[in-house]
């Protein structure tokens, strides 16, 4: 098992915007591109994001990644999830066959997969590229306890703030995020409610498929774990009381991606809350999101209303496992393409025609 060096302060990232002083002149390139003003819509928005990010006139992806980080749930015991728990490492047995959804969209678009363990109840067999940062076998049950200690939550904040600096060194500049773990649609609707006031019905979902009688079921069992905590209700406290390992490793990533100054893909209901809860600790995280896709699980749309988010997709899609993002890829590279490739009027002879 991966060394899991006791760490007792807590993680600090230092995340700022970007700086805004290239703003004008990447809006007069934009602008001055050969096509209407403002006709490539969505597009030009991207492409401002990301020149902001990358603080250039030129930008350009490089290395794309999509880790995956799982991890088994406590709260599964209580019958939240149609899906049982052994559906987490089978699944990620398929992964490392490349049968999974998410392979054939990195095969598609040039993603390198990563897969990290940061809290699967099996073991799994790491010769085959598995990345160990197995915290423990899943979390507690958070409807007696919390589901980590502040010291496991610091050590999946580090544990996914390494991966992504590993990226970085890699030459990586856009990740994704995806997740596997089931019952971790269940530590998102509470994340998501008390992050934004949501009320936690409207935050709870059918997750892998459950009928009408089992989204009541669950959102009874998530109620009374809400009833029963007594933390300080810090956001800290509310992410490690009711985290998944995965998830916690994700905000971690998704961090230090946004201090790296790295484009982050941010996936479904499950990456758009941990996104959520990173920008709960640090606001400025979320001038490095784009979010790939608004899904199908209840709780999706409003949470991306909530961080003013404007996803690119809509396909129906509540896989998980970094898809969605992966799938807006292409829409993501169109943009640079649009700033590198085109032509602008006064270089092609065209007379401006708006």
């Amino acid at each position: 098992m991966h060394d899991n060096n006791k760490i007792h302060k807590m993680k600090a990232f230092h995340i700022t915007p970007p700086d805004d002083a290239i703003r004008q002149t990447l809006t007069d390139k934009i602008n001055n591109l050969t096509k209407p003003k403002g006709s490539l819509g969505r597009l030009e928005e991207l492409a401002l994001q990301i020149g902001l990010i990358q603080q250039t006139l030129s930008p350009e992806l490089k290395h794309p990644q999509n880790i995956i980080f799982a991890a088994d749930h406590g709260i599964v015991e209580e019958g939240v999830s149609l899906s049982p728990k052994e559906i987490t490492w089978q699944q990620i047995s398929n992964f490392l066959h490349g049968g999974a959804g998410v392979n054939f969209l990195c095969r598609q678009h040039g993603f390198t997969l990563k897969i990290v363990d940061a809290g699967v109840d099996y073991d799994l067999p790491y010769e085959k590229g598995i990345i160990d940062r197995k915290i423990r076998r899943g979390t507690r049950n958070y409807l007696h306890e919390a589901a980590m200690t502040a010291e496991e939550m610091e050590l999946c904040l580090e544990h996914g703030a390494e991966i992504v600096r590993g990226c970085h060194e890699e030459g990586s500049n856009v990740l994704s995020f995806g997740e596997m773990g089931i019952g971790n649609t269940s530590s998102s609707s509470i994340w998501m409610s008390c992050f934004t006031g949501i009320p936690l019905q409207q935050c709870v979902g059918a997750g892998s498929g459950l009928d009408n009688a089992g989204v009541l079921h669950k959102y009874k069992i998530l109620k009374q774990s809400l009833d029963n905590y007594r933390g300080d209700g810090s956001p800290r406290d509310i992410i490690r009381y009711f985290g998944g390992f995965e998830m916690v490793m994700a905000v971690g990533a998704m961090l230090q991606a946004a201090e790296l100054k790295m484009i982050i893909l941010v996936d479904g209901f499950i990456m758009t809350n941990c996104m959520l809860a990173a920008s709960k600790l640090y606001t400025e995280v979320k001038h490095y999101a784009v979010y790939g896709h608004c899904g199908n699980e209840a709780g999706h749309k409003p949470v991306l209303d909530a961080l003013g988010a404007k996803p690119l997709l809509n396909l129906g899609l509540r896989l998980g496992e970094g898809t969605g993002a992966i799938c807006a890829y292409p829409i993501v590279d169109s943009a640079v393409r649009m700033m590198n490739e085109m032509d602008n009027f006064a270089h092609a002879s065209i007379t401006k025609y708006f």
